[in-house]
């Protein structure tokens, strides 16, 4: 197991320095990066079953108009794309602040959870459910920003 990169010490021999371990609000960012590519590859199967291999496979110099559940993996993982903007913003100045909290990390969880959750909210239109998952989802960046303002 590698524990971190070799240095050298005030004996004059190599030894292993050990990583700083990443901050929860990190690792829930690299998750959440995660579940945007799982995103792309659901929503690459839901329009290629759709509109078929040859028209997948165009330069797409028409707009191709997916509906169903083609269009709405299309729309969630737009959305995704969007919060996952202001959600990175939130855990970096976090991280680099050096502020890392019990708060920030069940914020960054409940974040999470949210968008894990918003996927099959909005491919199966689950109204308001839809809507409520998305506010807790803004609602957890939101706060996590406006700590690491106090």
């Amino acid at each position: 197991m590698n524990t971190g990169p070799v240095v050298a010490s005030s004996a004059g021999y190599c030894e292993k320095k050990k990583a700083a371990l990443m901050t929860l609000e990190l690792t829930a960012l690299t998750l959440a990066a995660l579940l945007q590519v799982v995103q792309i590859c659901l929503y690459a199967v839901f329009g290629q079953l759709q509109v078929g291999t040859k028209t997948a496979l165009t330069p797409r110099d028409d707009v191709i108009a997916l509906s169903g559940k083609a269009g709405r993996m299309h729309r969630a993982m737009n959305n995704h794309f969007e919060g996952l903007i202001l959600f990175g913003i939130a855990c970096g100045v976090i991280a680099i602040s050096n502020q890392s909290s019990g708060f920030t990390g069940a914020c960054a969880v409940t974040y999470l959870c949210a968008r894990i959750a918003y996927v099959p909210a909005y491919l199966f239109g689950w109204v308001p459910w839809r809507s409520v998952i998305w506010t807790v989802g803004i609602l957890a960046t939101t706060l996590m920003l406006l700590a690491a303002l106090i």
